[in-house]
C-alpha cells in the first residue's frame, strides 16, 4: 500500500495528526478546544464482568418465537407444507441452542457473584 504522508505510516500518527487539525480548526473559529478524557475500551475483562447482561430469557425466547410464527404463518397462508416442516424443525433446534446458551449465560453471571 503506498504511503502518501510518510509521516503517517503508524495509524496512530495519522489519529493524533487529524486531532490536531480538528483543533486548529476549533481554534480558529473561536470555540474553546476541550480535551476529551481518555476512557479504556468498554469491552475489557473487568467491564464486561460488571455489565449485567440486558436480555432477560423470556424475552429472548419470546423475540424467537415472534420471528418463527410470522415466517410460519406465512408458509402455512401459501399452504408449503415443507417450508411448515423446515421451519417447526429450525425453531425447535434455535430454541433448544438458545436454552443452552442462556444456562451457560447464567452460569458466568452466578460465578461472578
Amino acid at each position: 500500500m503506498p504511503v502518501f504522508f510518510p509521516h503517517m505510516a503508524d495509524p496512530m500518527d495519522s489519529r493524533r495528526f487529524l486531532r490536531q487539525a480538528a483543533r486548529r480548526f476549533l481554534a480558529a473559529a473561536g470555540k474553546p478546544v476541550e480535551e476529551a478524557p481518555v476512557e479504556p475500551s468498554r469491552l475489557t475483562l473487568r467491564a464486561l464482568e460488571a455489565i449485567r447482561m440486558s436480555r432477560s430469557r423470556d424475552r429472548i425466547l419470546a423475540n424467537l418465537d415472534e420471528m418463527y410464527r410470522e415466517a410460519f404463518d406465512r408458509a402455512k397462508a401459501t399452504g408449503d407444507e415443507g417450508q411448515m416442516a423446515t421451519l417447526d424443525f429450525a425453531y425447535r433446534r434455535e430454541q433448544l441452542y438458545f436454552e443452552i446458551l442462556l444456562d451457560v449465560r447464567d452460569a458466568l453471571e452466578s460465578g461472578r457473584r
